[in-house]
């Protein structure tokens, strides 16, 4: 028993080294992290086009290798393009949407028999002093050169990486004598690899699709601004649970901002809503399964921790760095029992 006590109180201590050391090194591990989750949709997609028929045995698996890097790579492009580009449209929208806003304050505030005109200007003012607009949108600007320097250093990262595989069977040779060491190494690395990239793979191409679903229905209902909502979309597609309900949040907020009718805000909500829905509850399941076999509320609680830890880019990395983690952990007889305990229904 006092053995126990001991090996779980080092455990904690350890942990909580870890946590501290990942919250101080955000800013270096973050860019790594998310190059480490390129290099697996990469290393899935590859693996996906190799299985089509005819085409993917037919070509080597280093062209499937670049031509899924040069896609990553210009939806890199893309993404920085549409974000800077959305800001721009963004500020030249902003007196429109101020006065949106205001009148929707007065709107509100009508509802609940506030009717004198001096009340009126203290709402206005009181509202267009916490919400400024100007000063967002410059924020807004500021975030999106940041991400595309982000995102400039996450393809570096990817490319290198890349680069660097060719070499990894020989590094692990190199870390043991025991040549049954390094096999188990690479076991586990490459198990990681093929389910870790099957499953980012899988997500891409869903996040893709729900993403053009999703531009179909705000280009028809004349939603200002929809690349830009609907890359917004398939990228929150990566967060579980909670990037659903944002996904259709902030879209619809958008709407009843620019068109400051609650009735087609709710319109767009229903029809995002069965988008997220259909991708939720019918894609996702038929075309993914129990891929990382990873409980709901351990999804919840990691979702938790790697966002407290690293902010937003925690919750896009959540899922499948403690995937990573669990399938590490199934491998030793000492830490397998926490495995267990972490997945969805007790097979590790």
């Amino acid at each position: 028993m006092n053995e126990r006590f001991r090996a779980l109180v080092h455990a904690t201590v350890f942990a909580v080294l870890v946590g501290w050391v990942l919250y101080l090194g955000r800013g270096i591990l973050v860019p790594v992290a998310f190059g480490v989750m390129g290099l697996y949709v990469i290393l899935g997609t590859a693996r996906l086009l190799a299985r089509l028929p005819v085409v993917g045995p037919a070509l080597p698996m280093q062209v499937h290798y670049a031509l899924t890097t040069l896609v990553m790579l210009g939806a890199l492009l893309l993404l920085g393009w549409l974000a800077t580009d959305s800001v721009d449209q963004l500020l030249v929208r902003v007196p429109h949407y101020q006065a949106q806003l205001v009148a929707m304050v007065q709107q509100g505030a009508a509802l609940l028999g506030i009717e004198s005109e001096p009340s009126w200007e203290g709402i206005r003012n009181a509202v267009l002093a916490q919400v400024n607009l100007h000063r967002l949108a410059g924020s807004t600007l500021g975030w999106a050169a940041s991400m595309i320097g982000g995102l400039t250093v996450v393809g570096l990262y990817v490319v290198f990486l890349m680069l660097e595989r060719r070499h990894f069977d020989a590094k692990v040779d190199a870390l043991s004598p025991d040549p049954q060491r390094g096999a188990q190494v690479r076991r586990i690395v490459g198990d990681i690899n093929r389910r870790i990239g099957t499953y980012l793979a899988l997500k891409t191409a869903l996040s893709v699709l729900l993403g053009f679903a999703s531009w179909i229905v705000l280009a028809l209902m004349d939603v200002p601004l929809a690349p830009f909502w609907a890359l917004l979309i398939g990228l929150l597609n990566y967060v579980p649970y909670i990037g659903t309900v944002l996904g259709v949040a902030l879209p619809s907020l958008f709407a009843l901002l620019q068109f400051g009718d609650m009735r087609t805000a709710l319109a767009l909500a229903g029809a995002l809503s069965v988008l997220q829905f259909l991708n939720g509850y019918l894609l996702d399941p038929f075309l993914m399964g129990s891929s990382l076999n990873l409980s709901p509320f351990v999804i919840l609680l990691c979702l938790a921790v790697w966002t407290a830890l690293w902010g937003v880019p925690g919750a896009f990395l959540a899922v499948p760095v403690t995937a990573s983690i669990v399938m590490v952990l199934a491998e030793f007889d000492g830490s397998r029992p926490i495995a267990v305990l972490l997945s969805k229904n007790g097979k590790v």
